[in-house]
């Protein structure tokens, strides 16, 4: 798919005024201090003060914002231009220094000239990028020696199914590029949208074997029952903040999370 980078972008920017009128996003209660950060990557990122963040595939920068309160360096990083604008709009309104860069993943060691104490990336990341060696390769080259690569993602058991949750319809393995159209969006179901969009799927080995292969050892592997967000059809809250897929129970994997060091 030599053009999926246009096709996400595009995808990505339709996105983004729905996005910010979604509860999902709750932007208000954002820009009065609520914190987009779950528990499950609280616990793994600790005492950020004063260290320097990378935080790839950003969307508009909430989380970015929440690491900058917490007292991080840090800078957002998203492929879409309209997400950026609006990561740097919400900094400014929550007074943050948060800085923010326009680029595809694969690009950035090409605009960026810096190492950073962490790099941060969070649910639903790794299926908009198609080779998960270059992934591992850009997080090595920006992370100082002895940094640590932080991430919490959806499981890859979950992107198995089909959208109803009724029968396995996609390899577990990265077999070939899923090209499709969705209307909504999984902050808005409703929200008057169709885009076409490009992903892959990626095994928990293809994700840990390349970050071993580019000297990132993984000190903390997690996997939850649930998930932080109701963005999958048909979940169910069963805990405040946390969601099932009803007819699967606590029976399958919904996140994973993992710490790693570079060597």
């Amino acid at each position: 798919m030599e053009n999926y980078l246009e096709i996400n972008k595009n995808s990505w920017n339709a996105k983004v005024d729905p996005h910010l009128k979604s509860d999902f996003y709750f932007v208000d209660e954002f820009l009065q201090g609520r914190s987009s950060l779950n528990a499950i990557e609280l616990a793994l990122l600790g005492d950020i003060k004063g260290k320097t963040i990378l935080h790839l595939q950003c969307h508009f920068g909430q989380d970015s914002i929440s690491l900058s309160r917490m007292g991080a360096d840090v800078t957002g990083v998203d492929l879409s231009d309209k997400a950026i604008e609006t990561g740097k709009d919400l900094a400014q309104k929550c007074g943050m220094e948060t800085k923010f860069i326009c680029s595809d993943v694969y690009s950035l060691p090409d605009i960026l000239d810096q190492k950073f104490d962490i790099v941060y990336t969070s649910y639903g990341v790794v299926g908009w990028l198609p080779d998960l060696d270059k992934w591992a390769g850009v997080i090595s080259h920006f992370l100082k020696p002895g940094g640590r690569f932080i991430m919490a993602e959806f499981h890859p058991v979950v992107w198995m199914f089909d959208d109803d949750f009724t029968k396995v319809a996609y390899n577990y393995f990265n077999e070939k590029p899923i090209v499709e159209t969705y209307e909504g969006t999984y902050a808005d179901q409703s929200a008057d949208i169709v885009q076409e969009y490009v992903m892959w799927n990626h095994s928990l080995a293809e994700v840990i074997q390349n970050l071993i292969s580019h000297k990132i050892e993984p000190e903390v592997f997690q996997e939850f029952d649930w998930s932080p967000y109701p963005c999958f059809r048909h979940v169910e809250e069963f805990e405040k903040g946390k969601w099932r897929i009803p007819q699967f129970g606590n029976k399958i994997p919904m996140v994973y999370a993992l710490a790693g060091r570079k060597k």
